[in-house]
């Protein structure tokens, strides 16, 4: 299937800028050791890919998920085989002790890429995933970077989203958190970070549901309201890999707007989709038609290869009316590559805001209770401009 054909786009983004950094990534990668964490997500083995085809000394992948990393593993040797340099998976949650033991007995890495994240909005709906969240985004990252400070590794690199630009969801604001504590550390150690669009077809995303609700004979449900920019899983390889390789201290790196990149609704991928896949969408008006078309209308519908879509307006909570990569307050860099955008920042950083957001985090824990309105106002301390839309509903609660 033709992930750009879906999204409306004939050319890939980052082609030129890659062809332009070849030799120079090659050499760079050939010779230097890598640390993958969170490296069996969609994302992470995008990443991993760009790096293991270019023949690296030293690969190591750590996941939280066996599974996924199995896959990892099977597509690697599928499609590239082998390389001289070291190359394992670990299936370890970073913030376990067990990786803590991992990385004091190596930390021998010169490039440590962190692409672990809880990364769906709907991840806000209950108070103890949304900690979760706060966890994984914020303080692991946090922990990892000491670490990698602490082993003497020369740079890290983490994925951030464009959701982290003048954030209106908790996931999105704990990213733009995140990069807060970013700042702190890049004090001690070269950091750089990227901002890109939704990966198109990745683990858990909506384009990647309509796989699964073709394979299970289920309706494809999708907004008719709001539209995103979307990259290729290879392209958001190529991104990160970019940024880490080439991003100078405190860097964030995007995909610039142009003709290749534009804005498309969710359901108008999922018509596209339907007639890649040789269907014509059938549009129903609820929930309960298009669950019953199957067993009422199944044959008659068959025969002319419709398939049930449900198009609706979004009216759940932390949705954004538009897709921004950065704000009008941040420095652009837009002429050191063609189709990649570089934030430029200032080490900036209030210590005692990272302080307490630190403790009043742990305070909860140790008292085993907190509620959504208490991380909420929280975030509010270390974000005012924070726009939370709060509607009552969650995507838990829609088809």
């Amino acid at each position: 299937m033709n992930i750009l054909g879906l999204i409306g786009r004939e050319r890939r983004l980052f082609d030129n800028d890659i062809d332009n950094s070849k030799e120079s990534l090659e050499k760079i990668v050939a010779g230097s050791r890598f640390l993958v964490l969170g490296g069996a997500g969609s994302i992470g083995q995008a990443v991993v890919k760009e790096i293991f085809k270019r023949n690296p000394q030293k690969l190591h992948v750590v996941d939280i998920s066996e599974n996924n990393l199995v896959e990892l593993v099977r597509d690697v040797r599928s499609s590239y085989g082998y390389i001289d340099g070291d190359f394992q998976t670990f299936a370890l949650d970073i913030g376990s002790a067990e990786y803590d033991a991992f990385f004091k007995a190596d930390g021998n890495y010169d490039y440590v890429l962190n692409l672990s994240a809880l990364k769906h909005v709907r991840s806000e709906k209950d108070p103890y995933t949304l900690m979760r969240m706060i966890d994984v985004n914020i303080f692991n990252t946090d922990k990892t970077l000491k670490q990698c400070i602490d082993a003497g590794v020369k740079k890290y690199f983490c994925v951030s989203t464009d959701k982290a630009a003048n954030p209106v969801n908790m996931m999105g604001a704990s990213k733009r958190i995140m990069e807060m504590f970013l700042m702190r550390r890049s004090l001690q150690i070269d950091i750089s970070t990227a901002r890109f669009a939704n990966v198109a077809f990745s683990d858990g995303s909506l384009l990647h549901g309509f796989n699964q609700r073709l394979e299970k004979r289920q309706p494809i449900v999708a907004p008719n309201d709001i539209k995103r920019y979307f990259v290729t899983p290879q392209e958001s390889g190529e991104l990160c890999l970019m940024s880490c390789i080439f991003g100078e201290n405190r860097d964030i790196f995007f995909p610039k707007l142009s003709e290749n990149l534009h804005l498309i609704t969710f359901a108008d991928i999922a018509v596209k989709y339907l007639k890649a896949k040789g269907y014509e969408p059938y549009i129903c008006q609820t929930e309960e038609e298009a669950r019953a078309f199957f067993s009422e209308k199944a044959e008659k519908h068959e025969q002319a290869k419709q398939w049930p879509c449900l198009f609706t307006s979004s009216d759940t909570t932390g949705e954004k009316d538009f897709e921004e990569f950065f704000t009008d307050q941040e420095t652009l860099d837009m002429q050191s590559f063609i189709n990649l955008g570089v934030i430029k920042n200032q080490p900036e950083f209030d210590e005692n805001l990272l302080r307490n957001f630190s403790d009043s985090i742990l305070a909860m824990k140790k008292n085993e209770g907190w509620s959504k309105r208490e991380l909420v106002d929280l975030f509010l301390q270390m974000l005012p401009e924070f726009g939370h839309k709060e509607t009552g509903k969650y995507l838990d609660s829609k088809m």
